[in-house]
């Protein structure tokens, strides 16, 4: 069975877009600055975008705030061809930890983050269609850790309900998170060393043989 290639769609998708006389409006899921810097790049000569910066999952509060000011920093500090503006949100960490009840001890990468994913994109989704975006995506299949399958499963299935469509995208590929990286090195960008949340944490300390010094919400 032939893979899925996420990224030759998206490029598909957005040559579609040539030659019509409005810019569309792209809602873009993002978890930092370091994340959205490959994609900002890749997307902003083609869309007039709004990052939602949605992310309940991360902590401590301290952590989540250090993010997403980082975020607001590097976005003014981009060139870019066509606007680029942020959209604010709750915090959330309660309906994260609600969502993920009862998988607190599965390994990173597997179902809770599934479920983690979804509620971002969810919320993704729903603006989207309440702002009257064009399109939605999310900047998470930038990271090798991420799974693009899943993240695009999820966001065509909240893309027929809502009726908005969804960018199908996998960041990652034609080198796109070593961009990133080089992207994080020129504007000096915060690099965290856990994906965000209690549980990330705990697994990246424990790795690291040392322990997690944010207390876990059972």
């Amino acid at each position: 069975m032939a893979l899925m290639n996420y990224n030759k769609i998206m490029e598909e998708m957005i040559t579609e877009l040539e030659g019509h006389e409005k810019c569309p409006s792209l809602l873009l899921q993002s978890c930092c600055a370091p994340c959205s810097s490959h994609v900002l790049s890749v997307l902003s000569p083609h869309f007039n975008i709004t990052i939602l910066y949605y992310n309940p999952n991360i902590e401590p509060y301290e952590e989540y705030l250090k993010r997403k000011n980082e975020e607001i920093r590097f976005i003014k500090e981009f060139p870019h061809e066509n606007t680029i503006d942020i959209m604010d949100c709750d915090y959330d960490n309660d309906i994260f930890h609600e969502r993920v009840k009862g998988m607190e001890k599965l390994p990173e990468g597997g179902e809770r983050c599934f479920v983690c994913y979804r509620l971002r994109l969810e919320k993704t989704a729903e603006t989207a269609r309440e702002k009257g975006f064009d399109y939605f995506t999310t900047t998470l299949s930038v990271s090798p850790y991420k799974n693009a399958d899943k993240l695009n499963e999820i966001g065509k299935e909240l893309s027929e309900k809502v009726g908005v469509p969804y960018l199908i995208s996998d960041f990652k590929k034609k080198n796109g998170y070593k961009h990133s990286i080089q992207l994080s090195a020129e504007y000096n960008l915060y690099r965290q060393d856990y994906c965000g949340c209690v549980y990330s944490k705990r697994d990246h300390d424990l790795k690291k043989g040392s322990s997690c010094d944010i207390s876990v919400k059972q």
